[in-house]
């Protein structure tokens, strides 16, 4: 696997656009602007703006793009940029990362070497300057990612340009905010790339073990401890649901699990991160169709977010205490494999009953939710590539949101504001009913009919009551769909949610129950 190339930091200057030292100097245009919202570059280009507004080769759209030369030679930037943002009254932290994800593909596919983005105060709006600049760090951070990593007979792709954020208009307080705000984006941009790097690392690469090297060694540069169990320890701490899955694969099977104890942190709450690592997923016994089964190596996307996140927490040292969970497996359909009738025992003591071997996922973190709560977490989140019913119910922009209604709630302000949009599904009491087993505590799967929802009503199981949340990625960790902001390929969904989650204790209360 190649890693993210970062040469050097997002900066962030507050100089006059006429100083700016770059060769692209972007600038975001809201519909109905004229010229006068930013004259200077009016001035500096000789009327090319005013003329572009004129004619409508330039209407401010959502992502259209008007390059045009600079003529004034008192500039430093060589060429000025207006990317369409839209109405100005919906224009905020998701649209500018979008649109800066949009304009940094753009810049590399022209082999920019310099991209200024420029912050407007006066666009603001309701937003806060700092949120928006952070917002832009990370857009501008997340268009560096490169999917064709084993590609030999293309050209490399274009170096990432050496980014800056301009930040015009703003107070000297706002500016230093603003600053901080961008470093911190670098770097949960970083992450994220990260996350998505190794999402998109074939199965035959990205084994269990190779899974749970490569995930403590990006955990250990954020400072943030490791433990990998390998799988005499998983048998001994009982975790038959996970070693159920592992059977039928040559490969065996590991529990990784990470830690941040900061210095002087209180002993709670502790937020408890557990991810699926399923390296690869042919669906088992209940094979998979073979139409679109190479996408299963990105199975262990919820994993690959949980150890990413733990890196920025680390990084960015979050107050509280943070444990990560991933079981790794792959799920093959070998002679030893779980077989549809088998009852497994999970760490828990309780018993599940397995009547589809292609709902693995809710196995292993049924067992990853319980070592979670036996290391002191507090507060639960899971993310999992889970099931196939949460793209029917929310399509491929949307992840599902599942647990208890008042930890629920925080989660989905932390993740609109990461960008990462989520919608909550309910978990009545009544769906249960949808897995109860004749033989055993339950089954693993309860049919077709609210197929998400009974797959969050099994991890339920194992959550002890404590405060969870179960994020389901199954339609949202992969782009199907190239779109202006996001190329084909792995999204880095959850990564900036769940390292944003960590530093939001003081808004949690302890009576959210499940």
């Amino acid at each position: 696997m190649t890693t993210t190339a970062v040469s050097s930091p997002v900066t962030c200057t507050s100089a006059m656009l006429s100083a700016v030292d770059t060769d692209l100097l972007v600038v975001p245009w809201f519909e109905g602007e004229g010229p006068g919202a930013v004259p200077e570059l009016d001035r500096s280009t000789s009327g090319e703006v005013a003329r572009a507004l004129a004619s409508k080769e330039f209407a401010a759209r959502p992502y259209d793009l008007f390059i045009t030369s600079v003529t004034d030679r008192g500039w430093r930037p060589r060429r000025v940029a207006l990317i369409g943002a839209g109405r100005r009254a919906v224009f905020g932290s998701d649209l500018a990362r979008k649109f800066a994800t949009a304009v940094g593909l753009n810049a590399r596919q022209r082999w920019i070497e310099r991209v200024a983005f420029v912050l407007r105060a006066d666009a603001a709006g309701a937003t806060p300057l700092n949120e928006l600049a952070q917002a832009v760090a990370e857009g501008l951070t997340l268009s560096e990612f490169d999917a064709g990593s084993y590609k030999t007979d293309d050209p490399p792709p274009a170096r990432p340009p050496a980014w800056t954020v301009a930040v015009s208009g703003a107070t000297d307080d706002e500016f230093a905010r603003a600053s901080e705000a961008v470093a911190r984006g670098r770097l949960l941009g970083e992450c994220s790339n990260l996350a998505r790097e190794l999402a998109n690392e074939p199965g035959n690469t990205l084994t269990p073990r190779e899974f749970a090297r490569r995930s403590e060694a990006l955990a250990i540069e954020g400072g943030i401890s490791v433990e990998i169990l390998d799988e005499e320890q998983i048998a001994r701490l009982g975790m038959g649901l996970l070693l159920g899955v592992a059977r039928g694969s040559s490969e065996p099977p590991r529990v990784i699990v990470f830690r941040h104890n900061p210095p002087g942190a209180p002993a709670g709450p502790m937020l408890g991160l557990v991810g699926k690592g399923i390296t690869f997923d042919t669906g088992g016994i209940s094979i998979k169709a073979a139409e679109g089964m190479e996408r299963m190596k990105d199975d262990m996307a919820g994993g690959a977010a949980v150890a990413c996140a733990m890196r920025a927490i680390g990084l960015l040292k979050a107050p509280i205490r943070v444990v990560g969970v991933v079981p790794a497996t792959e799920n093959m359909p070998g002679s030893r494999a779980l077989k549809p009738g088998d009852v497994l025992k999970s760490a828990s003591g309780k018993t599940v009953e397995v009547i589809n071997t292609d709902a693995e996922g809710r196995l292993v973190l049924g067992d990853g939710l319980w070592y979670a709560r036996q290391l002191g977490a507090t507060h639960l989140v899971d993310v999992a590539t889970l099931t196939g019913a949460a793209v029917v119910a929310l399509g491929k922009i949307t992840s599902g949101l599942f647990g208890s209604q008042g930890w629920v709630d925080q989660v989905e302000r932390v993740a609109n504001r990461a960008g990462d949009r989520v919608w909550p599904l309910p978990l009545f009491d009544e769906y249960r009913d949808q897995i109860k087993s004749e033989i055993a505590d339950f089954t693993n799967t309860g049919g077709r009919a609210a197929g998400s929802i009974t797959a969050a009503m099994f991890l339920k199981e194992f959550t002890g009551g404590l405060p969870w949340a179960h994020l389901d990625i199954a339609g949202t960790a992969w782009a199907d769909e190239a779109k202006p902001y996001l190329p084909k390929g792995p999204s880095g969904v959850a990564v900036r949610t769940l390292a944003e989650l960590a530093f939001t204790s003081h808004d949690w209360k302890s009576e959210d129950k499940s």
